[in-house]
């Protein structure tokens, strides 16, 4: 009775804490923030030393002074910088939650489904030392993003999820409430960002920031031949001489860039298909297989996967939103984060 009191007057979240950005869905109001996952900080300020979070630490990345840095407090999907994600998620809840509540909120927290009891401890003592009321509930991302794309996760039936974030890419078969195969792999849109950075070194001798080269993957980034490829034009520092230079690039180009982290996310895919128990694949065979995250808008990346495994695939309708949306749901609705928390 007590904690459906303080329910009534606390407004619990959940929250993506996604590598590249941090979506936070408060109850009874939907997703309320969407922010990069960034932190911008004096380099030798210790605690307390940030100067920016989120989408004006974005804008100071690759252009700081010698005395600030723009770091991101997650990679490969966990925190890498406690300091930093506790300022960083503390910012972020109390600018949603601090005129929603008399009581700090419990959470519901998306984690990649590979993470260590290291990892998890670091987030659960992130989010507490950020405002939340216990201990939170960590979801396997997977779970959360099927939940978001309304796949029937309750049922005794399979469905194949594809996560494709900023740090890591989760594969994952469900049935009745549980993950029943699953695969993790660090590779998602972080690497295919640094795949073309890369490639702009060593093809065209073109130094370029990761600002660029994200923006080169969302123009120009494919994972399928296309009939229709773009062209843009590039500016960076010439590796030669030093000096700024612009070149121009074409979407074939940045296909051939990306060809090796798409390979490993369509490996990873087939690899969990093929330990999928055959009554489970049957399911997946007439369902088809959702792809999420980020990464799931990689144009061609569908038709690729489809193409490699012979199964229809499908893009989730809100896939940036996926895992907010499933911690959401769990959060709204009592029965569902009951039923999870007893299949764990």
């Amino acid at each position: 009775m007590f904690n459906q009191l303080i329910s009534r007057f606390s407004r619990d979240i959940g929250i993506d804490l996604g590598t590249a950005n941090t979506l936070v869905y408060m109850r009874g109001k939907g997703i309320v923030l969407r922010e990069p996952s960034v932190v911008a900080r004096h380099a030798h300020g210790g605690r307390g030393g940030a100067v920016a979070v989120g989408e004006d630490a974005k804008m100071m990345i690759g252009r700081t002074p010698g005395d600030i840095e723009a770091v991101r407090p997650l990679k490969d999907g966990v925190i890498a910088d406690i300091d930093c994600a506790e300022h960083m998620l503390k910012h972020f809840i109390e600018k949603v939650h601090a005129k929603s509540g008399i009581w700090r909120p419990y959470m519901v927290i998306g984690i990649p489904s590979g993470v260590t009891e290291v990892e998890k401890r670091a987030v659960e003592n992130a989010a507490q030392q950020a405002g939340a009321r216990n201990t939170p509930f960590l979801i396997p991302e997977p779970m959360a993003a099927a939940i978001g794309a309304d796949l029937p996760v309750e049922e005794p039936t399979g469905s194949m999820i594809v996560d494709i974030g900023g740090g890591t890419t989760e594969v994952a078969v469900i049935s009745l409430g549980g993950i029943v195969v699953a695969r993790s792999v660090r590779v998602a849109g972080d690497e295919f960002t640094d795949a073309i950075i890369q490639y702009m070194r060593k093809v065209h001798n073109l130094s370029i920031g990761e600002r660029t080269g994200e923006d080169i993957k969302i123009k120009l980034g494919s994972a399928y031949p296309r009939i229709d490829d773009q062209e843009m034009e590039v500016r960076g520092l010439n590796l030669l001489s030093g000096l700024p230079r612009t070149v121009r690039v074409n979407g074939a180009e940045i296909r051939e860039a990306l060809q090796e982290p798409v390979q490993q996310i369509v490996d990873a895919v087939r690899d969990t298909l093929e330990r999928t128990p055959p009554e489970l694949a049957a399911d997946i065979i007439d369902r088809g297989i959702v792809l999420a995250g980020g990464g799931a808008l990689l144009q061609g990346l569908d038709e690729l996967i489809a193409h490699d495994t012979e199964i229809s695939v499908h893009v989730a309708d809100d896939p940036l939103s996926c895992v907010a949306l499933g911690t959401g749901k769990i959060v709204e609705n009592p029965r569902l984060h009951h039923a999870l928390r007893n299949s764990r």
